[in-house]
C-alpha cells in the first residue's frame, strides 16, 4: 500500500473516532473513486455509519460522511449540517466558452487544494461546482477569473445544482460471456487484453467499486467506469447469437 493511501485510512479512523466520541457529523475531503473505494471497505470493516456523498447521485469525486446516529443520509443535503456549497459560475455573453480544465486550473491557481474541489459541471454559459462548504466565503471574494474571462460567482442550494443534458447511445454488441474484461472491451471498443490490463491496473470500477478481477460477472443495470475514458451501463442482457455469444445493450455515456 502507497504511504498516501496510509495516511488516507488514518484520516478515516480518525474522522470515526471523533464522530463516535463527539456526536456529531465528521467527513472527508473529496475522494476520487479510488481512494472512495479504499474508504468504503475500512469503513465496513469499522462497522462506521456513513455515506459517499457527492451532491448528485452519479457524482464521480464524493466526501465520506460519518452520521451520528440521529441524523440519516437525507440531512446532508439539506440545512445548515451540509458540508457541500454549490457554486454558480457564470461568464459574460460573447466570451469564450470555458472547459473543465479552465474552471479547475483557475481555482486551483489560488493556491487551494484539488480535495476542496469536487465535480464540475460545465455549461454553455458558466458551470456548478460543487465545493467544501468551508471554501465558500473564499472562493465567492477570490474566484473572480477563469481564462481571460471574468466571472460572476454565487452560491445556491445543492437543489439547483444543473447537470446539464445528459448524452447517451445505445450500442448492441456480442460477447462471449458476462466477465468484466469482455464487457469493458465491448462498452469502451477495447481488445480483450487492454481491458485485462485495466482492470488488473484499478482503472476500472463496477457499481462505485474497484474491481481488480478480469473475470467478476457483470449483471444486467451495472454501473461501468473506466478512469480517462468514461462511463457505461450494462442495459440489457439478450438471448445468445447464432455463434453462441451473448447479445447485450450497452448505454454510453458521452
Amino acid at each position: 500500500m502507497q504511504e498516501e493511501d496510509r495516511l488516507l485510512l488514518a484520516q478515516i479512523e480518525d474522522r470515526i473516532r471523533s464522530c463516535q466520541d463527539q456526536y456529531a457529523l465528521t467527513h472527508t475531503a473529496f475522494l476520487d473513486m479510488r481512494q472512495a473505494a479504499l474508504a468504503e471497505k475500512l469503513a465496513r470493516d469499522l462497522k462506521a455509519r456513513f455515506s459517499l456523498f457527492g451532491g448528485y447521485d452519479d457524482a464521480e469525486r464524493r466526501i465520506m460522511a460519518f452520521l451520528p446516529d440521529y441524523m440519516d443520509e437525507a440531512q446532508l443535503a439539506e440545512g445548515d449540517d451540509c458540508p457541500l456549497s454549490l457554486l454558480k459560475v457564470s461568464s459574460p455573453k460573447g466570451s469564450r466558452q470555458l472547459t473543465h480544465r479552465d474552471y479547475l486550473g483557475s481555482i486551483l491557481g489560488l493556491g487551494i487544494k484539488r480535495e476542496v474541489v469536487g465535480d464540475i459541471i460545465v455549461r454553455p454559459d458558466g458551470a456548478d461546482i460543487l465545493i467544501l462548504r468551508e471554501m465558500e466565503d473564499f472562493l465567492l471574494s477570490e474566484y473572480t477569473k477563469a481564462g481571460r474571462n471574468n466571472l460572476t460567482v454565487r452560491t445556491a442550494p445543492l437543489s439547483e445544482l444543473d447537470l446539464g443534458e445528459i448524452r447517451t447511445e445505445d450500442a448492441h454488441d456480442t460477447v462471449a460471456s458476462l466477465r468484466l474484461d469482455s464487457v469493458v472491451g465491448s462498452a469502451f471498443r477495447l481488445a480483450r487484453g487492454k481491458a485485462q490490463e485495466a482492470v488488473r491496473a484499478g482503472l476500472v470500477y463496477k457499481n462505485g467499486m474497484q474491481c481488480l478481477k478480469p473475470d467478476a460477472e457483470v449483471s444486467e443495470g451495472d454501473k461501468i467506469v473506466l478512469r480517462g475514458k468514461g462511463k457505461a451501463v450494462l442495459k440489457e442482457i439478450g438471448g445468445m447469437s447464432r455463434k453462441d455469444r451473448i447479445n447485450i445493450t450497452i448505454t454510453r455515456y458521452m
